[in-house]
């Protein structure tokens, strides 16, 4: 009889069985139990191998092997989707903050009223205060007074009334359309009027010596005498002014002025109450422009340029300030592109010679001599005329460098920019500003502003002795391949009285371009050689 052939291999199952039907004959199992035994033993191997195979249906190894593929795929998907919702989120958070948490938009009620009395009266000068408009301007070819500039300030004089309007406007060196120009602008002028164009003699102004014997203007003593050629008008007989308002070459609202003028920090009478307020100048819609001139309520310099300006750096007053939404941020000093003062500072009845007030009780000395720009007088130390006039006002009013109160505040409310475009983009750009703090405070400590200046503690009147390096051979210490070598010298021991508004100062020295061989441009700076590594 023929034995039967085997099932296919795929054929037994997969649990391992005890014996084999094989069509009614005994299992061949039973006759030779050793040959058994080998074949249970290998289907056994085989068995185990095919359930290993059907495992993979199991699942925690479906799990094991196909999750991470599809967890990996979810987290590239999320990330995806967050990246991509990113814009869409910021651009919904500064609608949000723009319409809802406006910055430096809702003014207060008096500011409107303000407002409104001018667009009704035509007028915006409520208690009909005097005000003297000086600007010092270096305009091409009557850009500014034939332009926007020249529009605006008319516009101002009409707001508060011509009969109570000097404006002093001085300008050096002019070409002749700006001479024409200028001659076309007074005749527009509805009000008393200084309007000055000469040529200004550079070499009839003070001078300093550099170690070289090379003499040089120094660019803040020009900036600083044209300014106070701009005031010099004030002092004529008979009038007395309440406000001054001084302009940069700033595109600027009328209305805004007239606000800066007269509705800063009111008092319980509705009149502002201020020594000085300034404006916030900016040269691009984000950017403020004039941090050399500006100093926090501590008397150190601004952060980077843009909102809320301040650090949180010492008490962080004008950075607190400025996030309350005051109109009058407590500063030390300001420009701007536009400032008002108290006038009284400015006008003088006996012309005696400069008297700081009593530093023993901070009584204030009336009899002054007025108050007008400077520059700081040593070599390589510069400080903006604009920043030294609020340090010599503050110490006129107190007795000291840094009052308890500056009375000198700058109104975010108040906006000014160098050009046409950028002012139109302000009202705009100042509503979501808000949301900048945070970036801005981040920033600041990386690039480790404030950075504060090397006198910024001294109090005026205190003695100083200072560590100044003497060059050996000056002529060679200045030139533009000087050595290590070429830089030899030692330190001397100087001393000297601190003025006020050493906060405003700082190592540097800018220089006015009169010759060809001085280089391009109207001013340059120059570098201060180091004296060589120790």
């Amino acid at each position: 009889m023929l034995k039967p052939s085997r099932r296919p291999i795929h054929e037994y199952e997969l649990v391992p069985r005890e014996s084999l039907d094989v069509d009614g004959e005994e299992a061949v199992v039973g006759q030779d139990e050793e040959a058994s035994n080998t074949r249970r033993s290998w289907l056994n191997r085989l068995s185990s191998r095919f359930n290993a195979v059907n495992k993979l249906s199991d699942r925690a190894v479906y799990a094991h092997y196909v999750t991470p593929r599809r967890r990996k795929r979810s987290i590239l998907r999320i990330l995806y989707w967050t990246l991509f919702s990113v814009p869409y989120l910021l651009i919904v958070l500064v609608l949000v903050a723009g319409i809802f948490f406006p910055s430096y938009t809702v003014r207060p009620p008096h500011y409107d009223e303000l407002r409104k009395r001018a667009t009704d009266t035509g007028r915006a000068n409520p208690y009909n205060e005097k005000v003297f408009i000086a600007a010092s301007l270096a305009e091409k070819k009557g850009d500014l007074t034939s332009g926007a500039w020249g529009r605006e300030v008319l516009q101002l004089v009409e707001l508060l009334g011509p009969e109570n309007v000097h404006l002093s406007i001085y300008e050096d060196n002019p070409d002749l359309v700006t001479k024409q120009s200028l001659d076309s602008f007074r005749d527009q002028v509805k009000c008393n009027s200084t309007i000055v164009s000469e040529d200004l003699d550079l070499a009839s102004l003070p001078h300093i010596t550099l170690p070289n014997g090379e003499k040089r203007l120094k660019r803040i003593a020009f900036l600083a005498e044209v300014r106070n050629r701009a005031l010099a008008p004030i002092d004529q007989p008979g009038v007395r002014f309440d406000k001054v308002l001084y302009l940069n070459d700033v595109n600027f609202d009328p209305v805004e002025a007239a606000q800066l003028l007269f509705a800063t920090n009111i008092d319980s009478t509705g009149r502002a109450d201020y020594a000085a307020a300034c404006a916030v100048d900016h040269i691009m819609p984000f950017k403020f422009y004039d941090r050399f001139a500006t100093r926090d309520f501590d008397g150190m310099i601004t952060g980077l340029p843009f909102f809320p300006w301040f650090t949180s750096a010492g008490t962080g007053t004008s950075r607190s300030d400025v996030l309350a939404g005051k109109d009058a941020v407590r500063v030390r000093s300001c420009w701007g592109g536009m400032v008002a003062f108290d006038a009284k500072w400015f006008q003088s009845e006996t012309g005696v010679q400069p008297e700081p007030a009593n530093p023993q009780n901070g009584t204030p000395n009336h009899s002054i001599f007025p108050l007008r720009f400077r520059h700081d007088n040593e070599t390589f130390w510069e400080a903006s005329e604009c920043c030294l006039i609020h340090a010599d006002l503050q110490y006129r009013m107190s007795g000291r460098g840094r009052p308890a109160e500056s009375r000198i505040y700058m109104n975010p409310f108040v906006r000014v920019a160098y050009d046409e475009k950028t002012l139109s983009w302000l009202s705009f750009i100042r509503r979501p500003e808000r949301l900048y703090a945070p970036i801005h405070d981040i920033l600041n400590y990386f690039v480790g502003f404030p950075d504060k200046k090397a006198r910024f503690a001294e109090e005026p009147g205190q003695l100083v002795t200072d560590k100044v390096w003497i060059y050996d051979h000056p002529a060679a210490a200045f030139a533009q391949n000087a050595t290590e070598a070429d830089r030899a010298g030692h330190y001397v021991e100087q001393e000297r009285r601190a003025e006020p508004g050493g906060y405003c100062s700082s190592p540097n020295l800018l220089v006015i371009n009169e010759k060809p061989e001085h280089g391009p441009g109207s001013w340059s700076k120059i570098q201060i050689p180091r004296p060589p590594q120790s």
